[in-house]
C-alpha cells in the first residue's frame, strides 16, 4: 500500500510535531537485506496464577521500549514483527526507533517513525509476522536502538524471548515513542516481545545464526553489557574488519534438540526452519544443543508447572538422529552448518558417556560442514567433564563472561563463509 502525496504530508508534519523523522525510502524493492539482529520467541505458559518468573508484563494501552544492539550497520532498516503463539490479533498502535541515549532515554536526533505498508498501526493475526516498511536510519554496528512500540488496548503478551540478558522498559498508559526521557519508563522487564528482528540493506553481507540453549542465550552472563558468546563473535568479527557478516542469537535457554517444553519453547529441529531459515541474509548455521536433552530425562517430575516435561529417555543415537535432521534442513535451503560440541556440565557417568558420544560423532562424522569445538575450548585440563574454574559462572554447566568470550574465541572465523 502506497500513501497519497496528501497523506504523507500529513504524516510527515504529525511527526515533526512529535520530534520524530517521518520514514524515507518506502520503496526499496532492490534492497538486499541482511538480519542484524533477532530473538527467537517461546510461548508464556497459559496459566491464571503462573510463578513469578512467568508473569508478563501488563501492556495494554503501554509502550513498551525493547534494546536492541545491530551487529552489521546500514542506511535502511525494516523490523519484524511476530504473532507466533498468539491467540488474539497483536495489535500496535504506532512504533519508532531511536538510538538509544542510556537507560531508557533515547536521543532526540536520528529517531524514526516505523510504518506498515503505509500506516502507522498494524494487527498481526494469531501465528502471523510480517515486515515494516523500510526505514532510512543511521543504524551504526554495536551501537544500541529503542524500539518503541505503543500497544493496543487490549493487548496482553502471550510470548516472549524469556531471557534477554538486558533490561526493556514499560511505560504507564499511554502514547509515549516520542519520549526522549527515561521518565515514563520507570517498570523494567528482562524479555523481549513481538519484535524479533531488526535487518539492513547490505547487498554484499551474509548473516551468522547461533542457535541452540541456554549456553547460546547467555544464562548467567552480566545483565546489560552483551557478553553472550555470539555478541563477542559479532566484536570479534569487528576488530577484524569483517564487515561482511552478522550476528544473530537465537538461543532459548532450556531449550532441547529433540522434546517441546511448555516453558522452553519448541524442540529446536522443529522450530529450526522458522526461527533461523527464514531470515533474510542467512548462509550459516552454528548448531550448540544437546545438553538439556541428556539431563532433563533423570529431572523428578513437579507438580502443577513442570517445565522439564516430558522426561523423555535420550541417548547419544537419538540426539545423532536428531542433528542429521536438521543438518538435512539447512542443506536443503543452501546453509552451511557448524556442529558445536557440547560443553563440559559435570555430569554423573552415565549421563557424562551420551555427552561424550555426542561430541566424538559431532567431531568425527564429518557431517557438519565444520566443527566449533566448544567443548575444548571450556573444559577443564586436568578434570575435562568439568568447566575451567575461571570459566564457570559458579553453577558448574553456565559459562562466566570469560567463558563465553572463550567460545567466541573458539570459532573458526573462516569457517563462517566456508574459505578453509
Amino acid at each position: 500500500m502506497k500513501l497519497s502525496l496528501s497523506s504523507v504530508a500529513a504524516s510527515a508534519a504529525l511527526f515533526v510535531a512529535l520530534g520524530i523523522a517521518a520514514p524515507a525510502g518506502a520503496d526499496q524493492p532492490s534492497a538486499t537485506w541482511v538480519t542484524s539482529w533477532a530473538t527467537a520467541l517461546q510461548p508464556i505458559p497459559p496459566l491464571v496464577a503462573p510463578p513469578p518468573l512467568y508473569r508478563a508484563p501488563d501492556v495494554a494501552g503501554r509502550t513498551v521500549r525493547q534494546i536492541v544492539y545491530p551487529t552489521l550497520g546500514g542506511r535502511i532498516a525494516r523490523i519484524h514483527i511476530s504473532n507466533e503463539y498468539g491467540r488474539v490479533p497483536l495489535v500496535i498502535e504506532s512504533m519508532g526507533i531511536a538510538p538509544l541515549a542510556g537507560g531508557a532515554a533515547t536521543s532526540a536526533t536520528g529517531a524514526a517513525q516505523v510504518t506498515f505498508g503505509g500506516r502507522p498501526d498494524v494487527s498481526v493475526p494469531p501465528g502471523g509476522e510480517l515486515d515494516s516498511d523500510p526505514v532510512e536510519i543511521d543504524l551504526r554496528t554495536g551501537a544500541p536502538y529503542a524500539i518503541s512500540s505503543y500497544m493496543g488496548p487490549h493487548q496482553t503478551m502471550t510470548a516472549w524471548h524469556r531471557v534477554s540478558s538486558q533490561l526493556n522498559y514499560v511505560s504507564p498508559p499511554g502514547d509515549h515513542i516520542a519520549d526522549a526521557s527515561p521518565s515514563a519508563f520507570a517498570q523494567r522487564f528482562t524479555q523481549y516481545a513481538w519484535v524479533t528482528g531488526l535487518a539492513v540493506d547490505a547487498p554484499q553481507a551474509s548473516t551468522v545464526v547461533a542457535i541452540g540453549d541456554s549456553i547460546t542465550d547467555g544464562m548467567r552472563s552480566s545483565l546489560n553489557r552483551n557478553r553472550r558468546w555470539p555478541d563477542a563473535l559479532a566484536r570479534r568479527l569487528t576488530r577484524a574488519q569483517r564487515t561482511d557478516l552478522a550476528v544473530i542469537d537465537l538461543g532459548i535457554s532450556g531449550n532441547r534438540l529433540l522434546s517441546d517444553s511448555p516453558c522452553y519453547g519448541e524442540a529446536l529441529e522443529r522450530r529450526f526452519e522458522r526461527d533461523a531459515l527464514r531470515h533474510p541474509g542467512v548462509k550459516t548455521v552454528v548448531l550448540l544443543i544437546g545438553i538439556n536433552d541428556i539431563n532433563f530425562q533423570v529431572m523428578p517430575a513437579r507438580a502443577g508447572l513442570d517445565c522439564d516435561a516430558p522426561h523423555t529417555q535420550v541417548s547419544a543415537e537419538d540426539l545423532i538422529a536428531g542433528y542429521k535432521r536438521v543438518i538435512a534442513l539447512a542443506h536443503a535451503r543452501g546453509v552451511r552448518i557448524l556442529g558445536g560440541t557440547l560443553t563440559p556440565a559435570s555430569l554423573p557417568q552415565a549421563r557424562e558417556t551420551i555427552r561424550q558420544s555426542a561430541n566424538k560423532w559431532i567431531r568425527t562424522s564429518h557431517a557438519f560442514d565444520d566443527v566449533v569445538d566448544f567443548d575444548a575450548a571450556l573444559r577443564d585440563p586436568v578434570d575435562p567433564v568439568r568447566l575451567r574454574r575461571e570459566y564457570d559462572s559458579g553453577d558448574h554447566i553456565h559459562p562466566s563472561d570469560a567463558g563465553y568470550t572463550a567460545m567466541a574465541d573458539a570459532v573458526p572465523l573462516a569457517a563462517l563463509t566456508g574459505n578453509r
